[in-house]
């Protein structure tokens, strides 16, 4: 137990099913102190991170559950507090926490006091901008329609000249009414449901959501399956990396990385539908195994295509990286620091480029990656060439994960999932996934007879959006497109 570790807390695995009975309910006050002592920035570092805090109603009252990862001592810990109309704020003692008390106040009549300003999460035609005063100050408000073809946004800078002093990002157009939805499941909805919360993000999230049952309902899951799983989740990483490498080119312009890696982030996707019939994993991925499996007569074709896609690839980022005039837009361009990356909560790629080696898939492994070993890269500038880097490598590391994965499988039968398994009642299981953004975290609450009393979804776009507006401070507001594209978030993914 490290210093700052909660006391209190019920430590639980990941996917772990615990009967809601054995999670502590503290005082708001003790419950308070146990977060901030936990996150606490210190020396350099902080152990403790939110990995989801939200509430449910309980009876007249409400009761905030409480999530706290440590992935450096591969912990997570579950509690809560019950509260009715109002609690101190977490807010101005842990910043990470301010957009989960956001969308609490959004949700339920609870007011976090002190919160530093309470705007609206998901309803964006409430939204109160913030404002800066002065002579030589304008505002650029861009969106919610976009030019291109994607999902709804706006995006207003205030600025002098052409420098950027504040990004303000307000989402929440679509009001999507996903987890309310799955409240009362599982149903034959459900899965659709999983596969679309993030369209670009299908197996990450379907992976999450099959973790959960599993864990509520004791299903085992065959090592093939667990290996295909695998295969699925890199193949996603893969295609999307890749296409953020061409997208990053051609917001500066360079033709020549852009069109390749246009045309190769559709070689990753045809790798998926050549097993599954879905470039983007849909029908894949099912509680307790999957539905397809790759033959082993199709195994050498498969890593032949697989090869000579990641051969193309590597000679387009090549391109990017020995190109100065490229290079003068990437260095120094829409930098974060390691502390403010902790401080905020930022997972994912865009937390490995400001050298933190979190990484779901070695720090909570499940499936083949308890067994499978995983290079976590890592680099130090956190800009936009971090960002784009970090891509690069993990592209590496993903083929040959898939190409050592195939090579030492054994032939055996897949589980496939025939019935749906009773789940426990009164439960809660937290299943954790690193998709190609970043943490995926699903947390499942059982009622009495094993629906689910309620089902929470924290994409990593969640944590990430204020890394964004963070990053285009004191920067040229031509940097948008560049800095946007090399977070590369979901709208959707967070208008849930």
């Amino acid at each position: 137990m490290t210093s700052s570790e909660p006391s209190v807390g019920r430590p639980i695995r990941n996917a772990e099913a615990v009967r809601l009975s054995e999670i502590p309910i503290l005082t708001t006050d003790h419950w308070r102190q146990e977060i901030l002592r936990a996150t606490r920035y210190s020396a350099g570092k902080k152990e403790w991170r939110i990995c989801a805090l939200f509430a449910l109603p309980k009876g007249g009252a409400f009761r905030l559950i409480t999530v706290l990862a440590n992935n450096r001592e591969q912990s997570l810990t579950v509690f809560a507090t019950d509260v009715r109309d109002r609690y101190p704020a977490l807010t101005p003692d842990v910043p990470e926490a301010h957009l989960f008390e956001r969308e609490i106040a959004e949700q339920f009549p609870i007011k976090p006091e002190g919160h530093p300003w309470l705007k609206p999460v998901r309803n964006a035609s409430s939204t109160e901008y913030f404002k800066i005063e002065g002579d030589e100050i304008h505002e650029v408000g861009v969106g919610p329609v976009h030019a291109g073809i994607i999902e709804p946004g706006h995006f207003r800078f205030l600025c002098n000249g052409e420098d950027v002093f504040h990004l303000e990002i307000a989402l929440g157009y679509q009001h999507r009414g996903i987890e309310r939805a799955l409240q009362g499941g599982p149903n034959k909805r459900t899965l659709s449901y999983m596969e679309t919360l993030a369209g670009d993000t299908t197996i990450g999230h379907t992976l999450a959501y099959s973790l959960a049952v599993e864990g509520l309902s004791r299903l085992d899951v065959s090592p093939r399956a667990e290996l295909i799983r695998g295969i699925a989740l890199e193949l996603e990483r893969l295609a999307n990396h890749t296409g953020d490498l061409g997208a990053l080119a051609g917001d500066v312009g360079y033709l020549p990385t852009a069109s390749f890696c246009g045309r190769l982030r559709g070689d990753f996707l045809n790798l998926s539908a050549q097993i599954c019939g879905s470039r983007l994993g849909r029908g894949w991925l099912r509680p307790g195994g999957v539905l397809f499996d790759l033959p082993k007569d199709q195994t050498e074709g498969f890593l032949s295509k697989l090869k000579a896609t990641f051969r193309d690839v590597k000679e387009a980022a090549q391109l990017l990286w020995h190109r100065p005039s490229v290079m003068a837009r990437f260095e120094n361009i829409g930098a974060i620091s390691q502390q403010v990356c902790q401080e905020l909560g930022i997972v994912g790629p865009a937390a490995r480029a400001c050298g933190l080696r979190n990484d779901i898939r070695h720090d909570f492994p499940s499936g083949i990656y308890r067994n499978a070993r995983i290079h976590i890269p890592t680099r130090h500038s956190g800009d936009v060439f971090a960002r784009a880097y970090i891509r690069w490598l993990e592209i590496q590391e993903s083929t040959r994960f898939i190409e050592a994965a195939l090579r030492s499988a054994v032939e055996a039968p897949i589980s496939k999932p025939t019935t749906q398994a009773p789940l426990q009642s009164n439960s809660i299981v937290v299943s954790l996934v690193e998709g190609w953004r970043g943490e995926i975290c699903h947390v499942a609450l059982t009622d009495h007879l094993g629906a689910f009393a309620r089902y929470k979804v924290i994409d990593a776009s969640f944590h990430n959006w204020t890394g964004l507006a963070l990053a285009l401070r004191d920067q040229q507001i031509s940097d948008f497109p560049l800095c946007n594209k090399s977070f590369n978030l979901s709208y959707c993914g967070y208008d849930l």
